[in-house]
């Protein structure tokens, strides 16, 4: 298999490279924003940048990279855009730029939107132009980049802009385009056309000829584009070479054809005219299919388009069609040829009479219609209304091959579509791994097309939509199975011996030789399938490795997914493995097969199962392991051998390789998929036209709902009347009770619900009757009756004053249908949905509610508070393996919640016993809970019902205070509870004591015959299941492991009635859809009540780790994210208090009115300025240092080493001022930087204790939903903006801190960023170097923008900074007391920037001679300040932390010179001494051990 060649690499320019080019210099004269005095526009400097930029460097990205990012589009291009200076030059230029926003993934049509007057004009240019000829005035290349424009145009019709012109090429006027035959066929397939049909020819005849003539090209606009591809395609030819132009076009044309078919608005259609062009016979006859290496992504493309237009959907009505449907059509197209053969062909009489299964194959259709001319061939498919009709006495114009293609491609049998995915493997294999135009490496580029599924706004049905994510998560796991496969294969160093075998040179941690493989089991097929039930093999390893590396391997679970691999190797034995080079060739890597372990085999040979049994001791290395291997794959290969005499492949393996558990569930999550589409999904009515992008998006809110309550109990949502009123600006409240005593919480509210699925009713003035009474809420205040005398009887209550908005979504949540809450950072999502699940559980106590998040710390976040409100514990569950993380002694897992009813159970028994006791009732009542429900019957409620019959009110006598207590029989019960029990107050006061009392005990009772059942369970696992399935009202899942055990829940028979997800908008949308179907449905209709989303799709999306499947395919977005796109209505919170104000103004502009919460402005800790800094908030320029910005020792892994050094000047300096390490956090955009950084911190502040560690030292995207006091941000970049430039990012980084924001960057890079300009503007408003205040000590009593009463300093560059943290760290060590003790040995003496140094090796001498101690500190960080350095990730993190140890340091690096070494070296300040230093006779310091 010939390995592919290595895309290559878009290398973003740099700052001065930026500057020097002709474009910067153009647009710093005509149209840069930060230039004041601009040159009028001028018509020619368009012309000349596309001719000389563009044209000429072949559509270099480079250059339409710099053009869109210098703001042409918006300032230049758009701005002065007019039909009198449109020209070539000018449409393609402002395609280029469009195509290279979609490219980046930023927003396009904003800028059109701003200017929409000369769009359509722009639009019917553009047509024009894609239907010129290829030899004219616009070239081949040009005009593959007008399909790509109008590709963004037709996935873009959530704007009505685009919608608005997009629509007139695709609506059903465009079946002017077919033959009259087929016309004619169509619309008698379906009566109510003919009516539309002839009200078109009506309306055309009304128009004036000109707006006729427009009209009648744009409906034949994408027929003449067929036929126009039909030609290129036709002029390609079979082996002479062929232009890689007409090749893109022909690729960028299908694309475009798929994208049409996978839309509903767009095939409804089109499909018939695509069917009428034939276009798929022309594709698969034609040559370029035929040419191995150019048309293999055509073919790829083209297998796609086939099978979007053989979709089982009816393209008029848009339902799925079932089996039998797409049986009958299938069967409908065979008669009907048979019909026309036995009228009008005698030579088809056989074809005729014989039966439909005999005749619809391939084989048996070309032995029929084969012998046939092609005159003949062609009056059939004339008959069919295939083909105008042949006049007579004329031969037909079409090759026999391609009629007798038409004919038998229309009417094979076909495999229905669930029926090819059952047969599909679901491990992927080498000749999938490693496609490039199906798993696209990391360099993918975004400038080619790939053979990929899109996940846009819309799909054909949930088939469609489960297929789709079925292969993008597939070939997703692919890509990170690729790059395990290649670094441990490539570890192994797999090497030819001296006889020709295999000899392995390296070892893995992942991965081991296999001794021997031996297939032990084949299964008989099921009846009606091919392929066996079950296939297993044994394989041998011999685990002659490290004990923990042993550890692993034995401890391989059940289910685990690991890969068997061939390796036939060509190099000798020692040959270096180069990275750069394609590894299949290297290594010579043949055949990947997944397999599935079922355990480890004993001594016996028997599986030995996972349990609680300790697991038996096995002697020796040889371990063997029995694997279930992929039935459909075995099937495939077995074939394969015995038609094609291949080689067995199972006879092959000599690698078995695992992967870390985390990342493996993948074949568990595509079982779950392709489970869902074997059985009928059923999606509640409401939301199904919603999940697939139709319909009203507004009809699932509960306004629309049909079910809406009317009333309901807010529980202790509110604090006070007061607090409610505020909650409902615009509403009239009216209270059922006068008193305002009486006006407390809890609420009951009526709301007024409205009739006819939400449209006012009208009087006869047309007026709103109902608009008082739409706008009043009735409030009844309500008493929780007293649940006993002991203190804990008394409710958990909520303490947040929750904003009118916030009671909104909680309104939203409470009522049936799907609530969308958008909640910007610091808003209080978590608080909001826990209100939420506590108002659910209250108000509807028999329903039961899932809740799904991304991550365990968020579902722990909200467990933790979940906790912290009136919900009884016995009633919530955790499922999976993050509850070990929750901060609390209580376990909520699956047993952890057996052992608490276990437990609770005996707790409550021995209440029993001491209730026995203190009414004196002989006998054990309190054996079982069976004895205690006796119990209760008998002796407890005989007695509270002849007490209630004392001292009830007696008709006329008033009742007697002093009755209440002298006839109460539990007195003895409740003698350990406060005294007195009865106030003697009021009868009504005490019988209501005496009731609680009653209901304490009455809730044993309870508790104990809820906790019967497990008393008759007797195993763990029975008793876990019947909690998940009957006893907790609360369970809650990760998202991942919702999808892993989907069918382990349903088979246990798991029902639930609403679903409330949290980080809504960081979920895979498969993974957000699974949830929604994890039980069977009740009579053919799912029992889901409400879907409560929560999440901001303003932040970080689901994290995509191959950039092809995140941009090419939009993989990255969730069904949050889409259902905003959509239109859904969101609830959004509109108050922050997480952050100053200041600090929120750099984020909340991208949220509709954030603002934010009174505390933010009231509390100290947000009015009192950050001590020792002059700002709040600042951006830093950091320039080059030693002459380097950014370096990239390895792809995407980008460090700067001046950004590095500043960040970790300035927390040392934050440190020594007072503030405390945990407080600040250290963020950055990039891993390389992260590990940089880190190894700084561990060398500078490691363990001392004068400075500490940071809270954290991570990357922005890991550090999504979380916060922290103060936030040092580098963003790295000195060439290109990079990722930074999605804004999702930027909001992201801008709002993790609270009190303070720091950020290190290259500001004139930055700032000419379009996407980031509301942020930038602000922060580049304050002086870009930082200014401190160093005698100002942490916490300072200064106000927030008040001047300060101490000097100010102005830190100039990263070395002054490192410099000025050296000395005042001195100048702290000689004012402490003891500092002749040294706890802390002197940093070296700094060495200025400029100053001139001896070579390295004198250096070294005379610094072990000066001060041996210092050795340790005498290098830059390695691996980082040379950009050429070639190790990897690993390699480098790894080797950092070596070289600090030795006394060379980072000198192995060519580039470093002394003078940098130094610098950053002393502004390492403290290293703690060993030990041996700490003697007290040892004044001067002892040399430091080097290790």
């Amino acid at each position: 298999m010939a390995a592919p060649a290595q895309p290559k690499k878009i290398v973003a320019p740099t700052v001065s490279q930026i500057n020097a080019e002709f474009v910067t210099q153009l647009a710093c004269k005509y149209w840069a924003p930060h230039i004041k005095k601009k040159s009028p526009f001028d018509i020619k400097v368009i012309e000349d940048i596309y001719e000389k930029e563009i044209v000429k460097s072949r559509f270099a990205i480079r250059k339409i990279m710099l053009l869109e990012f210098s703001q042409y589009l918006e300032n230049y291009l758009w701005m002065n855009y007019s039909p009198e200076v449109s020209s070539k030059a000018y449409l393609m230029s402002i395609c280029c730029m469009v195509n290279e926003k979609f490219r980046e993934n930023v927003p396009a049509w904003e800028t059109f939107k701003k200017k929409p007057d000369y769009f359509p004009f722009f639009f019917k240019c553009i047509l024009k132009a894609a239907l010129a000829e290829t030899d004219g005035e616009f070239s081949l290349h040009e005009q593959t980049v007008l399909l790509l424009f109008l590709d963004h145009c037709f996935n873009s019709l959530e704007v009505d802009l685009i919608r608005s012109q997009v629509q007139q090429l695709i609506s059903l006027p465009m079946w002017m385009g077919l033959q009259p035959a087929r016309l004619e066929l169509e619309l008698k397939k379906t009566p109510k056309l003919r009516k539309f049909w002839n009200l078109i020819k009506k309306n055309d005849e009304k128009m004036d000829p000109e707006a006729r003539e427009q009209a009648y090209q744009e409906r034949r606009f994408l027929s003449q584009l067929i036929q126009k591809f039909i030609s290129v395609l036709k002029s390609v030819p079979l082996s002479e070479p062929v232009t890689m132009d007409k090749v893109h076009y022909c690729e960028r044309f299908i694309e475009l054809m798929i994208d049409l078919e996978a839309l509903l608005p767009t095939r409804r259609w089109f499909n018939t005219i695509l069917d009428d062009s034939h276009l798929l016979v022309h594709c698969y006859l034609s040559n370029l299919v035929h040419r191995e290496e150019d048309g293999h992504l055509f073919s790829q493309l083209l297998d796609m388009l086939k099978f979007y237009t053989g979709f089982e959907i009816n393209d008029q009505t848009g339902n799925a069609l079932t089996e039998n449907e797409m049986t009958t059509i299938h069967y409908d197209r065979i008669t009907s040829l048979q019909r026309a053969a036995f009228a009008h062909f005698p030579e088809l009489y056989d074809f005729a009479l014989s039966n439909v299964a005999e005749v619809d194959t391939r084989e048996s259709l070309v032995k029929f219609f084969g012998p046939l001319s092609s005159n003949t061939l062609h009056q059939v498919a004339s008959y069919l209304c295939l083909l105008p009709t042949l006049p007579k006495n004329e031969d037909t114009t079409f090759d026999k091959e391609f009629l007798l293609e038409l004919l038998v491609s229309r009417h094979e049998r076909r495999i229905s579509q669930i029926q090819q995915l059952n047969q599909m493997p679901l491990y992927p294999t080498e000749k999938i791994i490693w496609d490039e135009n199906i798993v696209p490496t990391e360099y993918y580029s975004g400038e080619g097309c790939l053979a990929l599924p899109k996940l846009n706004l819309q799909f054909l049905t949930l088939h469609d939509y489960l297929l789709r994510n079925f292969n993008l998560f597939r070939l997703e796991s692919t890509y990170e199975i690729r790059q395990d496969i290649e670094d441990s294969v490539s570890r192994m160093k797999p090497w030819q011996s001296e006889y020709g075998g295999v000899v392995f040179g390296g070892w893995a941690r992942m991965a081991q030789p296999i001794v021997a493989f031996t297939v032990v089991e084949v299964a008989k097929p099921n009846i009606g399938e091919n392929w066996p039930t079950r296939v297993r093999a044994d394989v041998t390893i011999n685990l002659n490795v490290r004990d923990h590396i042993k550890d692993e391997w034995e401890g391989l679970r059940k289910h685990d997914v690991c890969f068997l691999i061939t390796v036939r190797p060509t190099k000798p034995y020692g040959t270096k493995f180069d990275r750069r080079r394609p590894f299949i060739e290297q290594i010579g890597l043949v055949y990947v097969r997944g397999c599935e372990i079922q355990g480890m085999l004993d001594d016996k040979g028997r599986v030995i199962e996972d349990g609680p049994e300790p697991r038996p001791n096995l002697r020796g290395e040889s371990r063997t392991f029995r694997v279930f291997l992929d039935p459909n794959q075995y099937q495939q290969d077995m074939t394969n051998t015995i038609q094609n005499g291949a080689e067995d492949v199972y006879e092959t393996f000599n690698i078995i390789m695992r992967r870390k558990p985390k990342e493996n569930n993948f074949k568990a999550v595509l079982e779950t998929i392709r489970n869902l589409m074997n059985t009928d999904c059923v999606v509640p009515d409401w939301l199904h036209d919603i999940i697939l992008g139709y319909g009203d998006p507004s009809s699932a809110h509960y306004s629309k709902m049909p079910n809406q309550i009317a009333t309901l109990d807010f529980n202790d949502t509110f604090l006070s009347i007061e607090h409610l009123k505020t909650s409902f600006p615009g509403h009239n409240v009216k209270v059922t009770v006068d008193d305002p005593a009486l006006q407390i919480p809890p609420f009951r509210i009526t709301f007024p619900v409205r009739s006819g699925k939400g449209k006012k009713r009208k009087d006869a003035d047309g007026e709103d009757e109902d608009t008082e009474e739409a706008k009043t809420l009735i409030v009844e205040p309500h008493v929780i009756p007293n649940r006993g005398p002991y203190p804990y009887n008394q409710p958990k209550r909520n303490t947040i004053q929750f904003t009118h908005t916030q009671i909104e979504a909680i309104r939203a949540g409470m009522q049936p249908g799907l609530t969308m809450v958008v909640g910007p950072p610091g808003t209080g999502k978590t608080d909001v949905a826990v209100q939420i699940i506590s108002n659910i559980y209250h108000n509807f106590p028999e329903q039961r509610t899932l809740i799904v998040t991304h991550s365990n710390q968020a579902l722990n976040q909200l467990f933790e508070k979940i906790m912290a409100l009136d919900i009884d514990e016995r009633h919530l569950l955790r499922l999976g393996h993050g509850e070990e993380e929750l901060e609390t002694e209580k376990d909520f897992s699956r047993y952890g919640r057996v052992n608490y009813v276990l437990a609770r159970r005996i707790e409550l028994l021995e209440e029993v016993k001491r209730l026995q006791k203190s009414l004196g009732v002989p006998g054990d009542a309190s054996y079982t809970c069976e004895t205690a429900g006796y119990f209760f019957l008998y002796q407890v409620m005989s007695r509270w019902e002849e007490y209630i019959s004392k001292v009830k009110n007696k008709g006329s006598t008033l009742p007697d205070v002093t009755e209440v207590s002298t006839f109460f029989p539990f007195h003895e019960y409740f003698a350990n509870a406060p005294q007195p029990i009865f106030k003697g107050r009021s009868y009504e006061e005490d019988m209501e004591i005496a009731e609680g009392c009653f209901r304490h005990i009455k809730k044993i009772f309870t508790q104990l015959e809820e906790f019967r059942a497990s008393e008759l369970l007797r195993s763990g696992l029975d008793r876990s299941k019947y909690l998940l399935v009957k006893e907790a009202k609360i369970i809650a899942m990760t998202c991942t492991h919702a999808a892993l055990k989907r069918h382990d829940l349903v088979k246990l028979g798991f029902k639930y009635d609403n679903i409330l997800m949290e980080e809504a908008a960081q979920i895979l949308e498969i993974e957000t859809f699974i949830p929604l179907l994890l039980q069977n449905p009740q009579d053919g209709f799912s029992r889901l009540k409400r879907w409560i989303m929560i999440g901001d799709h303003h932040q970080l999306p689901p994290v995509i780790k191959n950039m092809a499947f995140q941009k090419y395919s939009n993989m990255e977005q969730s069904l949050f994210t889409r259902f905003v796109r959509v239109g859904v209505p969101t609830v959004d919170l509109d108050a922050q208090g997480r952050a100053r104000a200041s600090l929120c103004n750099l984020y909340n502009w991208r949220y509709k009115n954030l603002g934010n919460l009174p505390h933010v402005q009231l509390l100290p800790e947000f009015s009192t300025a950050n001590a020792g800094l002059l700002y709040d908030f600042q951006l830093i320029n950091v320039e080059d240092f030693q002459g380097v910005g950014e370096s990239e020792p390895n792809p995407y892994f980008y460090q700067n080493l001046g950004e590095a050094e500043y960040v970790v000047a300035l927390f040392m300096y934050m440190c020594l001022l007072g503030y405390p390490a945990d407080k600040i956090s250290i963020l950055t955009t990039y891993n390389g930087q992260k590990h940089l950084i880190r190894d700084i911190i561990n060398r500078r502040c490691g363990s001392n204790p004068l400075i500490g560690r940071p809270n954290k030292v991570t990357t922005v995207d890991r550090f999504q939903g979380q916060q922290n006091d103060y936030i040092l941000l580098s963003l790295v970049r000195t060439r290109a903006v990079g990722h930074l430039r999605d804004v999702r990012r930027l909001v992201v980084a801008m709002s993790r801190a609270r009190l303070g924001l720091y950020i290190f960057a290259r500001v004139s890079l930055f700032q000419n960023c379009f996407e980031l300009t509301p942020a930038f503007s602000q922060l580049t408003a304050r002086p870009l170097h930082l200014h401190i205040i160093p005698t100002e000590p942490f916490p300072t009593s200064r106000k927030n923008g008040e001047r300060p009463s101490h000097e100010v300093q102005v830190i100039k560059n990263m070395p002054q900074m490192a410099n000025f943290v050296y000395n005042m760290y001195m100048h702290l060590i000689q004012t402490t007391h003891h500092y002749h003790q040294t706890f802390l040995q002197l940093p070296p003496a700094m060495v200025e920037e400029g100053e001139e140094v001896q070579s390295q090796e004198t250096e070294l001498e005379t610094e072990e001679e000066a001060n041996p101690a210092q050795t340790d500190l005498s290098g830059l960080i390695d691996a980082t300040s040379s950009q050429e350095s070639s190790a990897s990730p690993n390699e480098i993190t790894c080797s950092q932390t070596e070289s600090t140890r030795t006394q060379t340091g980072a000198r192995c690096n060519p580039e470093a010179t002394p003078a940098a070494s130094d610098v950053t070296a002393a502004a390492a300040g403290p290293i703690a001494v060993p030990a041996e230093a700490h003697a007290p006779q040892d004044v001067t310091p002892a040399p430091q051990e080097t290790k």
